[in-house]
């Protein structure tokens, strides 16, 4: 990893003052300090990952979000067991997932879309 690289993704993280850096650099701050150190932002990086799987950026998107959910999911499934959020971002993973994967019913005949025509 490029010295520079981690030191620009320590310096953007130094620079806010919540728990989890949000926003459009959260991303690649995470996944450039979850190289060095797994055990401090993994699960950051996962949180992160979820958060923006689940914008609404993405609903047009399906394989772009599909994408972050399986890197969340296996970020998540690296974290070590005593991780105190391996359980929480691994479930929420999942979970997606399989929301992902539900067809989406089709709407029956009469049903008040089809009457507005």
């Amino acid at each position: 990893m490029d010295r520079e690289t981690v030191l620009r993704a320590r310096m953007k993280l130094l620079s806010t003052d919540r728990p989890v850096l949000h926003g459009p650099d959260a991303l690649w701050v995470y996944r450039v300090l979850a190289q060095v150190s797994p055990a401090a932002y993994g699960s950051k990086l996962a949180v992160v990952l979820l958060r923006l799987s689940d914008s609404h950026r993405l609903r047009e998107l399906p394989d772009a979000r599909r994408g972050l959910l399986e890197e969340a999911l296996a970020v998540a499934k690296a974290l070590d067991a005593a991780d105190p959020y391996r359980d929480m971002v691994l479930s929420w993973a999942l979970r997606a997932l399989r929301w992902e994967e539900t067809p989406v019913p089709a709407e029956k005949p009469g049903a008040p879309a089809d009457r507005l025509h």
